[in-house]
C-alpha cells in the first residue's frame, strides 16, 4: 500500500476548473459541471429524474456474488436496507480457500489465511471480484473517526436506472457543450450504480435529492475502469442554490492519470486565488472510498480513512447549502475516445 501521509495542499492561480457561477436548471437539482484546466465557465444540463430504465450493457456488473461463507453475510449477499444505520469496512472478502489435503500420517496442517467475513459488510458483485481492492481500500472515514449513523444516501439496491426519488439525471449537453450527458448512460444492478461514458463523448451525470445542507460529512465508494484519459470521475459537493463565489467541493476528481485523485475546494470564479487543491497517489481503477467533512471549522478530505486535504481559512467556506453529485466527464484532446466507465457502490451522509 502506498504511505499514508498527508497531501500538500497547494493554493494555485490557474483558471477556474468549474462552471459555477450559472444555476442550472431541472428537476430535483442543481447540475454541477466541473473542469480540468483553461475551461471557461459552463452551465450544466437540466436534470430529469424521469427517465426510462436504460438497456441492460455488457459492462453492467455480472450477477451476485457466490454464497458467503457465514449465514449472516449469505442474508447480506440477498438483499441490503437503502441505508445502513450501522456501517463496516466495505472491501469485499476474500473467496473461500480450502486447505490443501494432508496424508494420513502427516502432522495436521492450518487452514489459509482468510479475510474475516463480517455480517454488515456489503456484498460484491461478481464482476468486480476479480479485482478486489487492497484490505486498506475497505477502511472508512466514518467508521475511523467514528462519525456515528448514516442520516441519508443511496446503497443501490434497486435495478434499472437510478431512483428518481433520490436523484435527478442529468440531460443535455456535456461538460463546456461537447457531448452530451444522457439518462440512458446510468444503470444499476447488483447493488452497483455504473455510468458510461462512448467514443462520442456521450456520458452522464446525476445530482442528489437527499441530504441538501450546510455542514456534515459525506462519504463515497467508488472506481472506474482502465478508462481513456479524456474521461474524468467527479464527485462534487455543489451548491443547492446559485453562488457568486462559485463554491464548489470537488472531494474526488480523477485527471488523466487513473494513479491520482484531486481534491479541490473552490471559493472564487476566478483571478490569482480562487481556490486550494491536493493531489493523493492511489489506483482509481480500484475500489476505494473518498470522503469529505464539512464544518465550521473548516473542510478536510480523506481517502480510506486517511487525511489528504484540509482548509481551515472561514473566508474559504461555501455561504450556503450543498448536495452530492456524481459525474463521469468527458475532455475531448481531439483523438478518438475509448469507452470509460465509473462505477459508484453507495453513497453516505452524516451530521
Amino acid at each position: 500500500m502506498f504511505n499514508k501521509k498527508l497531501a500538500t495542499v497547494l493554493t494555485v492561480g490557474a483558471l477556474s476548473l468549474t462552471g459555477c457561477s450559472l444555476a442550472p436548471t431541472g428537476v430535483g437539482a442543481s447540475a454541477p459541471d466541473t473542469a480540468d484546466k483553461g475551461l471557461s465557465a459552463q452551465a450544466a444540463p437540466a436534470a430529469t429524474g424521469t427517465a426510462a430504465a436504460p438497456a441492460p450493457k455488457a459492462a453492467t456488473p455480472a450477477a451476485p456474488a457466490p454464497k458467503a461463507t457465514t449465514k449472516a453475510a449469505a442474508a447480506k449477499a440477498t438483499t441490503k436496507p437503502a441505508v445502513k444505520p450501522q456501517l463496516s469496512a466495505a472491501s469485499a472478502p476474500k473467496p473461500a480457500v480450502a486447505p490443501a489435503a494432508v496424508a494420513p500420517q502427516a502432522a495436521p496442517q492450518p487452514a489459509p489465511a482468510q479475510a474475516p467475513v463480517t455480517p454488515q459488510a456489503k456484498a460484491v458483485p461478481a464482476a468486480n471480484i476479480a479485482a478486489a481492492p487492497a484490505p486498506d481500500s475497505g477502511k472508512q472515514a466514518a467508521t475511523t473517526l467514528g462519525w456515528g449513523s448514516v442520516v441519508a444516501g443511496d446503497e443501490f439496491s434497486n435495478t434499472g436506472a437510478p431512483d428518481s426519488t433520490k436523484w435527478g439525471v442529468y440531460s443535455g449537453p456535456g461538460h463546456a457543450g461537447k457531448g452530451k450527458r444522457s439518462p440512458d448512460a446510468w444503470s444499476v444492478a447488483n447493488g452497483v450504480a455504473t455510468v458510461k461514458g462512448d467514443a462520442a463523448g456521450t456520458t452522464g451525470g446525476m445530482s442528489a435529492k437527499f441530504a441538501r445542507q450546510k455542514y456534515g460529512r459525506w462519504e463515497t465508494r467508488m472506481k472506474t475502469n482502465a478508462r481513456d484519459p479524456q474521461y474524468h470521475p467527479v464527485l462534487i459537493l455543489w451548491p443547492t442554490k446559485p453562488s457568486a463565489t462559485c463554491d464548489e467541493i470537488d472531494y474526488a476528481e480523477g485527471s488523466g492519470k487513473t494513479s491520482k485523485i484531486k481534491f479541490f475546494l473552490h471559493y472564487e470564479c476566478s483571478g490569482s486565488s480562487f481556490q486550494t487543491q491536493s493531489s493523493y497517489a492511489v489506483d482509481t481503477t480500484q475500489w476505494h472510498n473518498y470522503a469529505v467533512e464539512w464544518t465550521p471549522a473548516g473542510i478536510t478530505g480523506y481517502v480510506d480513512g486517511v487525511k489528504t486535504f484540509t482548509d481551515t481559512n472561514p473566508a474559504h467556506q461555501p455561504s450556503g447549502a450543498m448536495q452530492q453529485t456524481l459525474q463521469l466527464d468527458w475532455f475531448p484532446n481531439g483523438t478518438a475516445a475509448a469507452p470509460s466507465q465509473m462505477q459508484v457502490d453507495w453513497v453516505r451522509v452524516y451530521k
